[in-house]
């Protein structure tokens, strides 16, 4: 067996209260990752990859067994899983790094894939952001603020969460779409980086934004924006020589 193929995908929001039928959405992203098995050198998850995750010392939360029990059976085969945080799964610590095998990363990535400069990064903190916005992401992130909301019985801080999740979305509130190329962030966070770097990159990839971009900003430069498995069922392969944005049919 060969494998050759490096997969990115993101907001999956696996769990999400808002999905009209949250164990079949499971299902349907478990029979993509048995569909790549055999040509996986590589999987990144982009964020957003659980619609809330908040992580015990000693329990494990309900629900995601036939995602979580996939992943690690493709990292026991060899496959290497990165998954770098969003703002709805922030919230991973140690159990999941250390029961599927993969590795968890806050923040942005930068990764040379056959001869090929890839910057990753969720992109919830990329472009000009709120106040309020950088106020709670800075308070998510906090080791105190994380203990105190620990403390809380899961019974009161699930409901929240998938309250607030959903809110937006069943207000009509969410509507993502292309701004246009002057105003999508990642497209001036991409040109913005490779002129101020020596080290230019080849593929910028972002998920967050829940729309399907594959945007050329210099001759060999280009920023992918993964979409989601909420309405697309995207991702990106990347064959060592072509990196493609696809969707999924069964």
């Amino acid at each position: 067996m060969t494998r050759t193929a490096t997969y990115f995908i993101s907001d999956l929001h696996l769990g999400a209260a808002y999905l009209e039928n949250p164990v079949d959405h499971e299902r349907r992203v478990v029979r993509w990752l048995h569909s790549i098995k055999d040509t996986a050198r590589e999987i990144y998850l982009l964020g957003d990859v659980l619609d809330y995750w908040y992580e015990y010392r000693n329990v494990v939360p309900r629900g995601f067994t036939r995602f979580l029990g996939t992943l690690a059976l493709l990292a026991d085969s060899g496959v290497k899983i990165t998954w770098l945080i969003g703002n709805h799964d922030i919230w991973i610590f140690d159990y999941l790094p250390n029961e599927i095998g993969c590795e968890v990363i806050d923040g942005s990535c930068i990764r040379e894939i056959s001869g090929k400069r890839f910057y990753m990064e969720h992109g919830d903190a990329v472009g000009k952001l709120k106040t309020s916005f950088k106020l709670m992401r800075s308070a998510f992130r906090n080791r105190i603020c994380q203990k105190l909301f620990a403390a809380i019985h899961p019974r009161w801080t699930v409901p929240f969460a998938n309250s607030w999740s959903s809110h937006s979305r069943k207000a009509g509130g969410y509507q993502p779409h292309f701004k246009g190329e002057d105003k999508e962030p990642f497209i001036e966070f991409a040109r913005s980086y490779n002129l101020a770097s020596d080290d230019k990159v080849d593929f910028f990839i972002f998920g967050h934004r829940h729309i399907m971009l594959d945007y050329k900003i210099e001759e060999e430069a280009r920023v992918l924006v993964l979409g989601d498995w909420v309405n697309h069922f995207s991702y990106a392969v990347f064959d060592g020589e072509k990196l493609s944005l696809e969707q999924w049919e069964e």
